[in-house]
């Protein structure tokens, strides 16, 4: 596993091939990146699907509303769903949304994200200064890779756990 510098900043998910460490970015996005604690801390985020999985792109997941049913039905309004909380205000920056790094999912609204999220698989150049970056994969991006495909795929992987490395 990763080298932790920073256990109360950094979140550990646990995918079906092995863990994900992720180092969130608080001096970049603070409000993103405490959103997540929140809900990592709560369960809010365990066994929630990645819902919208597109290869080359990025994996979407954290709908802690609809993300964590098992029927058909409620995996297909996966993606629609937020959490309790109020929506948070965008925090957007100059970090580059590359490889590996954590996105606030949002509607159109650029002050809409919540709980909603996604990783890159490759530079994603073009979402820079429209989506916050709050984080970034330090090991386990080989686990990301391996996520099943779809929006929504057939049976979508889910994180199994979300945990804030000083918890743990």
């Amino acid at each position: 596993m990763a080298d932790i510098k920073d256990p109360e900043n950094t979140i550990i998910i646990t995918l079906k091939d092995g863990p994900v460490v992720i180092e969130l970015l608080p001096s970049v996005a603070p409000k993103h990146s405490e959103r997540m604690k929140e809900l990592a801390r709560a369960g809010a985020y365990d066994n929630v699907c990645f819902h919208r999985v597109i290869d080359g792109f990025m994996a979407q997941t954290g709908d802690v509303e609809h993300g964590d049913m098992e029927d058909g039905f409620n995996i297909r309004r996966a993606g629609t769903g937020g959490s309790d909380l109020p929506d948070l205000p965008a925090e957007f920056s100059k970090l580059p949304h590359d490889r590996g790094t954590l996105g606030a999912a949002r509607s159109m609204n650029p002050n809409s994200a919540n709980s909603q999220f996604f990783i890159n698989f490759k530079d994603n150049h073009f979402l820079n200064g429209q989506y916050t970056v709050y984080g970034r994969v330090i090991s386990g991006m080989e686990h990301v890779d391996a996520i099943t495909r779809g929006e929504p795929p057939m049976n979508p992987d889910r994180m199994i756990s979300v945990k804030v490395a000083s918890d743990e």
